[in-house]
């Protein structure tokens, strides 16, 4: 397999089937699957995070699931680093890569790279840090809005570190983080990349969200949280995006019955995946949209031997 050999994509929004669908691919082209989640990545919360345990990888070789410590934040630069070497040892294997996950940045630094972004001071760093602390997220995200206006409705208000890391560097640079993203070049050849989205029908898949909240706290989810929980792990971290957290903790102190929870946790589900298929609607528009009952049928289209993926788009 030479340098040009196919790079396969699987996004699709969480509870859609994405994983399994990952294995039983690599199974019939000799892949291997690497993470694209950014919650994944953590050693702990395999539970709310669903991240795939031994049995679901089926003997598939899997990659940067479980590598970082919870106390410690993940940038897309740093995955998009570790993406990149996997993919390469990967192919030197003589085996196809096949990235899987939910989180659309890593996806789209993957195919268009990232931006090189001079380095910013720590003593810089530090003080925008300090004024998101003391304005709190909501007024420090309208101070962002009016510093660099391009940033508006590009990801989420309440998303702390991207708001900082935005501030950052429209004040270091005086060009808003979107315009240095436009910059970009692309690590591999796009002709590389197999993108296939996993197209799930809403009312469905509220009923896997629904299901898959269930036995998550049925398989320990609640334990997950209290021992969480002992680890005081600061609030600035990313680990605390992890649904589920609030939701059980507020369980575990009395505030409302473990039926509350599930419910809260179904409810925050439902509305991050209606968020990654907004995401996809808009930025995945060229990707092989897949419906769920075609999966088994797009598997068997393969030519194991050749690796013709390019008739399946």
């Amino acid at each position: 397999m030479d340098n040009q050999s196919k790079i396969i994509l699987i996004a699709g929004p969480t509870a859609s089937g994405k994983s399994n669908f990952a294995v039983k691919l690599a199974k019939e082209i000799d892949g291997e699957i690497i993470n694209a989640d950014s919650m994944q990545v953590y050693r702990q919360l395999k539970i709310l995070t669903a991240r795939p345990d031994k049995k679901a990888q089926n003997n598939i070789r899997h990659h940067l699931y479980g590598i970082v410590n919870i106390n410690k934040n993940f940038s897309t630069g740093t995955w998009l680093k570790l993406a990149v070497s996997k993919i390469k040892e990967i192919r030197k294997r003589k085996k196809v890569p096949i990235v899987v996950g939910g989180t659309g940045l890593y996806f789209q630094s993957l195919i268009n790279g990232l931006v090189k972004i001079p380095n910013i001071s720590i003593k810089l760093r530090k003080k925008i840090r300090l004024m998101q602390k003391r304005y709190g997220q909501k007024k420090f995200y309208k101070k962002l809005i009016k510093l660099d206006p391009k940033v508006k409705n590009k990801f989420d208000p309440r998303d702390t570190q991207r708001s900082i890391r935005a501030f950052e560097i429209k004040t270091h640079t005086k060009v808003s983080m979107y315009d240095w993203l436009n910059k970009t070049e692309p690590i591999f050849n796009k002709k590389a990349f197999i993108k296939f989205y996993v197209n799930f029908e809403r009312s469905k898949l509220i009923k896997r969200i629904q299901k898959r909240t269930e036995n998550m706290i049925k398989e320990g989810g609640i334990q997950e949280v209290a021992k969480f929980n002992k680890l005081r792990i600061k609030k600035d971290k990313s680990i605390n995006k992890v649904i589920g957290i609030d939701e059980l903790t507020k369980y575990l102190n009395n505030q409302i019955k473990i039926k509350q929870a599930e419910e809260l946790i179904a409810i925050k589900t439902r509305q991050y995946a209606k968020r990654q298929t907004t995401w996809a609607r808009s930025r995945m528009i060229e990707w092989t949209k897949i419906e769920p009952q075609q999966l088994s049928s797009t598997i068997k289209k393969i030519n194991k031997s050749s690796l013709k993926l390019d008739q399946l788009i």
